[in-house]
């Protein structure tokens, strides 16, 4: 199917069998299923803030990542900032409605000045919310207010994070949350524990502690019970995963495990290619159980590839960004991606963006030298925004599955799914704290 649409990717394979099923439930249920979403964010309330990355196979429609700590605001069409700033307002009002001052802290790095530029759109997000904003940083050799000129031809001021007791704040500036927009992948800093003031996401949900195979535990079960309600098979919403223990690819510790349950998994997914008749290759994506920013992370059709693997990519599969070492691992199954944008048919895919409980946006990430089933987050990737304020939340049903706004609908649901998966990874965060403050009383 085509679209003459700018920031519609063209569909490749033919959108038949099992995702139109999928699609088309969606559309006829869609009442339905916007009141069993309302149902489960008053049950479990959605994280203030995230992304999720799709893959659209055409027979198969999953979420790939989700972002607890997201970057990429300055991606989005700016007429999505309206939506954001109500988003924002509507989240602060449930979460802290006494909050006036709010702290920011971005990643350490400041070189990456694409993400600085995510970080001013979020600051501008919060300032236009009605809340006062500053930008703090927890690098150890800043020691005062550093402005940076931004390639938009703004400016962003990171300030050292001071400490009093149990309270952190910035030079004539006590704020009452503090925001993270930084993945903890280093470690959490010194700064930042204990405090009594509210930290948002809690840094437990930082790399440092969460695992992306928690996350998939969790959203293998909303997407069973999405799917129950709906009367279709889980698995076309939903990538299977398998993961192992301690692995060092560097000295081949633990690639006994890896090598049977990549295989396992590879054996799970023909099973499934056979009984939807889909003639492709099965494949696995082998990625860090912790962690972002595309490093650590490999596809493979076969075992006998993993076994082959030569020293510089073993190496690629050891760290992570800022050096951090890798030894948890998710072995997931691979979802192609048979979108494609321009005329150039680069490979592309969707990365939705929430806030609340709110679809708020989003981009394609484009890769022109990438193919159909490798990771798109890699060096030499591009970001077209999505045509997705309206479309996102008003599909027609007199038109086609794969138009515009019913594509986009969809996808809004299925990223809805994994921030539902979220928010109950944040609701056993909360029951676990409130289990240990119990025991220590006690």
């Amino acid at each position: 199917m085509t679209s003459d649409h700018p920031h519609v990717p063209h569909l490749t394979t033919a959108l038949t069998g099992p995702l139109q099923q999928i699609e088309s439930h969606l559309l006829e249920q869609q009442s339905r299923i916007e009141a069993w979403l309302r149902a489960q964010w008053r049950e479990t309330p959605a994280p203030l803030y995230a992304s999720v990355d799709l893959r659209n196979a055409g027979f198969k429609l999953a979420p790939v990542d989700t972002n607890l700590f997201p970057a990429g605001f300055n991606n989005l069409n700016t007429a999505f900032l309206p939506l954001c700033i109500q988003a924002f307002q509507t989240k602060m009002e449930h979460i802290c409605e006494t909050a006036s001052n709010i702290l920011l802290v971005p990643e350490e790095h400041t070189r990456n000045l694409f993400y600085l530029e995510s970080v001013a759109t979020l600051r501008d997000i919060i300032l236009k919310a009605g809340y006062q904003v500053r930008i703090g940083s927890t690098r150890e050799d800043l020691d005062a207010p550093l402005t940076l000129d931004l390639p938009s031809g703004g400016q962003l001021t990171l300030e050292p994070i001071q400490r009093r007791g149990n309270r952190v704040y910035l030079e004539g500036f006590d704020p009452c949350m503090v925001l993270l927009n930084n993945d903890l992948i280093g470690g959490h800093p010194e700064k930042l524990r204990d405090l009594e003031q509210m930290v948002i996401p809690p840094p437990d949900l930082g790399w440092t502690v969460r695992l992306k195979s928690g996350h998939f535990t969790h959203y293998h079960e909303v997407a069973t019970e999405f799917a129950r309600m709906l009367d279709i098979d889980p698995w076309l919403i939903n990538p299977m995963f398998r993961n192992c223990g301690e692995l060092n690819f560097q000295k081949r510790e633990g690639e006994e495990c890896l090598l049977i349950n990549a295989g396992r998994l590879l054996e799970d997914i023909q099973r499934k290619y056979d009984e939807y008749n889909i003639d492709r290759e099965p494949f696995v994506v082998i990625k860090a159980d912790a962690g972002t920013y595309g490093m650590a992370i490999m596809s493979v059709t076969s075992v006998d590839e993993l076994r082959s693997l030569n020293r510089k990519q073993r190496n690629k599969m050891g760290s992570m960004k800022g050096g951090a070492s890798v030894s948890k691992f998710l072995l997931q199954e691979g979802v192609y991606t048979f979108e494609t944008w321009g005329a150039e048919e680069a490979v592309a895919e969707p990365v939705v963006y929430m806030i609340d409980h709110f679809v708020v946006g989003g981009f394609y990430r484009v890769h022109k030298g990438r193919g159909v089933h490798e990771n798109l987050n890699a060096p030499g990737m591009q970001f077209e925004p999505l045509a997705f304020v309206e479309s996102c939340i008003n599909p027609d049903t007199n038109q086609a599955p794969d138009a515009e706004p019913n594509r986009f609908y969809a996808y809004g649901v299925i990223a809805r799914l994994a921030l539902l998966a979220a928010a109950r990874e944040l609701a056993d965060h909360r029951e676990e704290l409130a289990e240990g403050a119990a025991e220590a009383q006690a």
